[in-house]
């Protein structure tokens, strides 16, 4: 019989980014069998579609499989049931129908899903919220990612793009993000702004020991160190996300929620405040079953998670069933 929630069999998971891709054969409850990683000299559609149709044929030689489920995560945003990537902007993608053109290659139609979703799929089944049904993934590093998993199943909304918390606003015509709008969570928290607001204030004319260039990581060890500036901005990084996360949480009532990405993760400080932090503005019945966690999976979430959903691609069994 199998674990509570868990899922059965072998898959291929793909996690596509702008310059690589690694293809994994991976085996539930989420062991990698074997992995391929492989660099995209050329990002066109139909280029990445036959290389990573080769190395998905290599790996099911080499394990004497004729065919298996594949499942694709990448940055991008998807057109919910059409098999279409609406915008992939580290590819240059527009309105590419890339689940047909793998489909051509490979005989079998795999289960497209953004990064994030593969990496909060992944931790579900074989990660930090393993066997949880009503999970919450939030990952800052460059930008800021969510993705939601709620009764078991991956939630998009409406239009396929649910859970973009970094574009939450949270301060009120504040400073204009990368998405054109003003006052989004990622224009105030994300390792780009960080340094493009450490930057700004050393152009201002701000006394510090920050210099041009420093990332979320040397601002974390100023503010430690006392540095005036930085303890200002890390303060303030750690507020706004313990106020967007707290919120999240009590409007949708996760029982996890997994933090990650390299700000949260390289700055153990910052990542420590928001956690405590968020448990502030949670309406305190949200609370009760909430367990706020890091991400134990890595580089390897994304393979992981693509892997497993296309093998369970309507949602995660039932607690208790075999």
């Amino acid at each position: 019989m199998s674990a509570p929630g868990s899922v059965i069999g072998s898959a291929i998971g793909i996690d596509l980014g702008g310059t690589n891709a690694r293809v994994a054969l991976v085996s539930a409850p989420g062991k990698i069998e074997r992995i391929a990683k492989v660099k995209l000299s050329d990002r066109s559609p139909q280029a990445v579609a036959d290389l990573l149709a080769q190395q998905v044929s290599t790996l099911l030689r080499e394990a004497s499989r004729e065919t298996l489920p594949v499942g694709v995560g990448m940055a991008a945003q998807m057109l919910r049931g059409t098999g279409r990537v609406a915008l992939a902007p580290n590819l240059g993608w527009r309105d590419v129908p890339f689940a047909a053109m793998l489909h051509e290659r490979l005989g079998v139609t795999p289960s497209l899903m953004n990064d994030l979703g593969a990496a909060a799929w992944g931790e579900a089944c074989a990660g930090a919220a393993r066997g949880e049904r009503d999970v919450i993934l939030v990952f800052v590093g460059t930008g800021v990612g969510s993705a939601l998993i709620f009764d078991g199943r991956l939630y998009t909304g409406g239009g396929g793009v649910a859970g973009e918390v970094g574009h939450m606003k949270v301060v009120p015509r504040g400073r204009r993000c990368g998405c054109g709008e003003l006052g989004c969570l990622e224009a105030y928290v994300s390792g780009r702004n960080l340094e493009a607001r450490i930057r700004e204030r050393l152009e201002g004319g701000a006394q510090t020991r920050l210099t041009a260039g420093a990332g979320a990581w040397d601002l974390e060890q100023a503010a430690q160190q006392g540095d005036g500036l930085a303890r200002e901005l890390w303060e303030e990084a750690a507020e706004l996300l313990a106020v967007a996360l707290g919120n999240l949480c009590t409007a949708l009532n996760p029982r996890r929620l997994i933090l990650g990405g390299g700000v949260l993760l390289g700055c153990p400080g910052l990542r420590e405040k928001v956690k405590t932090g968020l448990f502030d503005y949670a309406l305190k019945v949200s609370q009760v079953n909430l367990q706020v966690l890091e991400a134990q999976l890595g580089d390897d979430a994304g393979v992981i998670g693509s892997a497993l959903h296309a093998l369970s691609p309507e949602g995660l069994p039932a607690q208790g069933t075999a």
